[in-house]
């Protein structure tokens, strides 16, 4: 049979790579085909070179799958990183919200910038401005800007400017 070749194979393996990462299924099928390629007698460390993964991690998977079968493959919990604000100081973000960013001295509209600097001043807690952004979301609030309007205006000349006259 004629070898085949990829163009920019390198590449194709990072995407390949990302892909697994992606998706819990993908990364349980990632660690059943390591699991096999170590049953037909590959070492770990082959395994990990041909899988792109270390050899440690490929031994974990073996030793997972010989206390708990199947099940030790599969994607367990992950914690991630802690929340920085409890869920009372939480619930204070969510009230204040409800308020003009006057009412606690700062001025402006509330967005990520003015959430930011809220939160430092009251918590002592530093989050970036697309963090902050996350956090209208995460308690519900949708962020709009603020559309100028011209009080007493020309009727005429507003039509002018609409998109949909």
């Amino acid at each position: 049979m004629k070898t085949l070749t990829l163009s920019d194979a390198d590449m194709i393996v990072l995407a390949v790579q990302d892909e697994i990462r992606r998706s819990a299924e993908a990364r349980y099928d990632h660690r059943l085909h390591g699991l096999l390629l170590v049953a037909q007698g590959m070492s770990c460390r082959q395994v990990a070179r041909l899988l792109g993964a270390a050899p440690a991690t490929v031994a974990s998977w073996v030793h997972c799958f010989e206390r708990s079968g199947l099940a030790g493959l599969a994607e367990g919990e992950r914690s991630g990183r802690p929340p920085r604000l409890s869920p009372a100081q939480l619930q204070q973000v969510g009230q204040v919200l409800r308020q003009p960013p006057s009412a606690v001295g700062l001025s402006g509209p509330w967005d990520g910038k003015t959430l930011s600097a809220y939160v430092q001043q009251e918590f002592q807690v530093g989050l970036g401005v697309r963090q902050a952004q996350r956090l209208f979301h995460q308690l519900g609030f949708r962020l709009r800007k603020p559309r100028g309007v011209i009080a007493s205006a020309d009727p005429a000349r507003q039509a002018e400017y609409k998109k949909n006259s």
